[in-house]
C-alpha cells in the first residue's frame, strides 16, 4: 500500500471565511524559496499574492526538486500554493510599466534580486513609493542592501557557512556539514521577512507610510545562534561542533536503543536530571552530579550512563519509562514515521489535496493555527501565468486585444 492509497491524513480546510490578512496584495517578483516563501506564509491567511514569473519559463523553483507529470516539481506545488501566477517580462519597458501599475493596486512587494537590479530596470522603491506611499517592500538577498559584500551572489548553503552555523554541525573529529536541510536559510529568511512585512504593515495603519524591510539570507541564520557572539567577546569562546551533543547542558543528546532506534533525549534542568537518573533506577546520580555545571565537566561520563541505559532497553521500553517520569525524549523520526504518527494526524500537520494538475498531493499544513482565523488552503502551485487574464483584465482592466499583444511580443 502506497502513502496515497492509505486513509486521508487530514482534509484542507477551504473554508470560505476571509482570513487574518484579507484584503492584502502582494506582488510576488522574487525567485526560488526565500521571499517567495514569506509570499506563500501571507497566502496562506488570505492576503491576495500574485506571484509574477519570466514569460520563458518562470521561476527555476518550478525545476527545482521531484519532477511530477505535471511538468512541475512537489516544491513548486507545495510552496506555490495558494499564490495567483502571472506572466511579466520586468526588463522590458512595456513590462516595467504594467508593473508600476499592479503597484499601484498593492500593498507589498517582494523581491530577492541582486541589490541595484531593480534600480536598474527603474523599479527602485523611490520610485515604486512615489506611485503608492504605503508601498512596503520586502528585499532580500544574500548579504543585504549595504556592506561590501552586498552586490556578492550567494544561496542558503553559503549563508549558512558565512553566518556560523555550518561551523557548528558535525562531529567534533569530522569536517562541517549540511545543517540538515541545505535550503534552511531560505526559509528562515521567508518566516523572518513575514514578521518584517507584517510589522511593517503595522506601523502603516498608524503612519500610512510604507518602508522597505532589509534582510541578509546569513542574518536570519545568525539570529538563531543564542549566546556564540556574547560568549565569544566575553570569555573568548570559540564553540566547535560537538556532533548531537549540547553545549551547556548534559544529558542533551541522541542515543541508541536496543531494538536500533535512535532517540533524543533533553535534561535542560536539574529538576529533569534528577527524574531521569529515578527513570534509570539510578538515583544517586542525582546527588552525585547534582547541578549542569558539573555534569558538563563530566560530559562523557554522564553520557556513557545514559548510553548504556538507553542502550539496554528496546525503543518502546525507552518512550515509555520516559514518558511515566516526565523525562523529554523522543525517537529520530524520519518522514516515513512522520506520516504515521497520530500526533501529527491530530494536529492536521499532513493535508492530502487533490490537485487537477498533478493528482493526490500531501502537504505540510500551514501554521501558526489562528482560533477565529486560520490559514486556508485554496490550490497548489498553480501552471505559469494561469492567471494572466484575472489579474491583466480584471485588476488592470485590459482588452482581449491588449492581452494578446502583450502576449505576442513576450512582455507576458
Amino acid at each position: 500500500m502506497t502513502m496515497l492509497e492509505k486513509p486521508l491524513h487530514a482534509a484542507p480546510s477551504t473554508s470560505q471565511t476571509p482570513g487574518a490578512l484579507a484584503g492584502i496584495r502582494v506582488l510576488d517578483i522574487a525567485t526560488f524559496v526565500a521571499a517567495p516563501f514569506c509570499g506563500t506564509i501571507l497566502a496562506d491567511f488570505g492576503a491576495e499574492v500574485i506571484k509574477i514569473e519570466q514569460p520563458d519559463g518562470g521561476d527555476s523553483l518550478r525545476r527545482f526538486g521531484t519532477a511530477t507529470d505535471c511538468g512541475d516539481t512537489l516544491v513548486w506545488l507545495s510552496e506555490a500554493r495558494n499564490k495567483k501566477t502571472v506572466t511579466l517580462d520586468l526588463r522590458k519597458p512595456e513590462g516595467a510599466e504594467l508593473f508600476r501599475k499592479l503597484v499601484a493596486e498593492s500593498d507589498v512587494v517582494l523581491e530577492n534580486f541582486r541589490p541595484g537590479t531593480l534600480e536598474k530596470w527603474g523599479l527602485g522603491y523611490d520610485v515604486l513609493s512615489a506611485i503608492r506611499p504605503g508601498l512596503v517592500m520586502l528585499r532580500i538577498s544574500a548579504y543585504g542592501q549595504t556592506g561590501p559584500k552586498s552586490s556578492e551572489p550567494g544561496f542558503a548553503r553559503i549563508a549558512h557557512a558565512f553566518a556560523g552555523l555550518s561551523y557548528l554541525s558535525g562531529e567534533a573529529d569530522g569536517p562541517p556539514v549540511v545543517p540538515g536541510s541545505t535550503s534552511m536559510a531560505d526559509y528562515v529568511s521567508g518566516i523572518w521577512g513575514a514578521v518584517g512585512v507584517l510589522a511593517a504593515l503595522r506601523e502603516r495603519d498608524h503612519s500610512g507610510q510604507g518602508q522597505v524591510i532589509d534582510l541578509g539570507l546569513y542574518e536570519s541564520v545568525f539570529r538563531l545562534l543564542d549566546e556564540l557572539a556574547p560568549a565569544y567577546a566575553k570569555y573568548g569562546i570559540v564553540r566547535n561542533r560537538m556532533g548531537a551533543d549540547t553545549v551547556n547542558v548534559v544529558p542533551h543528546s541522541h542515543y541508541q536503543t536496543r531494538s536500533g532506534e535512535w532517540v533524543a533525549l533533553a535534561c535542560t534542568s536539574d529538576k529533569m536530571w534528577e527524574r531521569l537518573a529515578a527513570v534509570m533506577q539510578q538515583p544517586a546520580l542525582a546527588v552525585e552530579y547534582p547541578t549542569s555545571d558539573v555534569r558538563v565537566r563530566h560530559r562523557e561520563l554522564i553520557n556513557h550512563i545514559v548510553n548504556d541505559w538507553i542502550g539496554a532497553h528496546d525503543l518502546v521500553e525507552v518512550l515509555e519509562k520516559t514518558r511515566a517520569g516526565g523525562v523529554p525524549c523522543a525517537q529520530i523520526y524520519s518522514i516515513a514515521e512522520i506520516v504515521e504518527d497520530p500526533q501529527f494526524l491530530a494536529r492536521g500537520n499532513l493535508m492530502q489535496v487533490d490537485d487537477p494538475r498533478a493528482g493526490e498531493l500531501l502537504l505540510p499544513a500551514a501554521v501558526p493555527r489562528l482560533s477565529r482565523t486560520p490559514p486556508v488552503f485554496r490550490h497548489a502551485g498553480r501552471a505559469l501565468g494561469a492567471d494572466n487574464g484575472d489579474v491583466y483584465q480584471g485588476l488592470l482592466g485590459l482588452s482581449d486585444e491588449q492581452l494578446r499583444s502583450h502576449a505576442a511580443s513576450g512582455v507576458i
